[in-house]
Parts: C-alpha cells; structure tokens; sequence
C-alpha cells in the first residue's frame, strides 16, 4: 500500500479507530490499515476497503468478515467502517460500547470491544473529557459568553419556548 493511500485512510478516519472510537494519540502503538474485507476473500486495497484500526480491534478482527450475534446465535457480516453508519449499530453506555443492531453485537464480540483495558481506557478518557468540559463552561461564564450548547460536538441547544 502506498504512503498517499495510508495517509488518506488515516486522514477520513479522523485519528480514531474506525471500530471502537479509540483516539489513536491514546495509545503508543501506531494504528493499522485494517482491510476491512481481508485480501484472502477477495477485498481490494482501495480506500472503499481500507479502515484505520487499534492494534486491539486489528488483533481480534484478524481476516473475520462475520460473526456470530450474541442474541440471536445467527451468523451475521461485520460493521463496515465505509457502507454503516457506527451510531446505527453502537452506542456508549459509560465505557462501554453496546451493540444496537445483530451487526454491532456480532462486532462487539467478534473483536471484544468491551475488554478491561479497553474499558478502564475509555473510563478515563471520559474523566478526561468531563474535566475539560468543565473548563470551557467555566471559562464561558467567566467571558460571560452566551451559552449556546456543546457545538463543538455538532450538538445545539433547543430553543427555548414560552
């Protein structure tokens, strides 16, 4: 693969894995070019096939292109990072990533999202987070800034109705 292809992968991926959400400055080892249906079923290095991961969900996913839903014990394909949509098939609960969909079960599972290191991981970038959302409140308030909502995260305050 080419440095221009990795660079793009890396580049839409946004610094986090494309499976658990991981920021990749969290960890010291560099993220991988996971290829999202392997090379042995036939999957093409074209970005279309190209995901960034964390050296733990590359480990567990290996060349695995489906997995069993926990739920229902049917074999099901895995989340792909570029045709779904993460938030149709995960959500955060805390720490922990949830399955929504038999896709995010199966994900879950198949590449054990919700391991302690993981989840000890997560706990404190959470902490992390809640400290610097503090800051910026605090730093609002004391500029005496309107408080418009969280848009840094995309997010906005409903207006308010009388």
């Amino acid at each position: 693969m080419n440095r221009e292809l990795a660079q793009t992968v890396r580049e839409g991926a946004g610094g986090r894995c494309e499976y658990c959400r991981i920021p990749q400055s969290t960890l010291p080892l560099p993220f991988q070019i996971d290829h999202i249906v392997a090379e042995k079923h036939g999957g093409q290095t074209v970005p279309g096939n190209l995901a960034l991961a964390c050296p733990h969900c590359n480990r567990y996913k290996g060349p695995n292109i489906a997995g069993l839903d926990p739920n229902s014990r049917q074999l099901v394909r895995l989340f792909h990072p570029r045709t779904d949509l993460w938030t149709e098939h995960f959500e955060f609960e805390g720490p922990r990533i949830l399955g929504r969909t038999a896709i995010g079960r199966a994900t879950v599972h198949v590449l054990a999202m919700n391991t302690d290191d993981l989840l000890l991981l997560r706990l404190e970038l959470l902490k992390k987070e809640e400290v610097f959302l503090r800051k910026i409140c605090r730093e609002t308030l004391r500029k005496g800034l309107p408080q418009s909502g969280p848009q840094w995260r995309g997010q906005s305050q409903p207006a308010n109705r009388a």
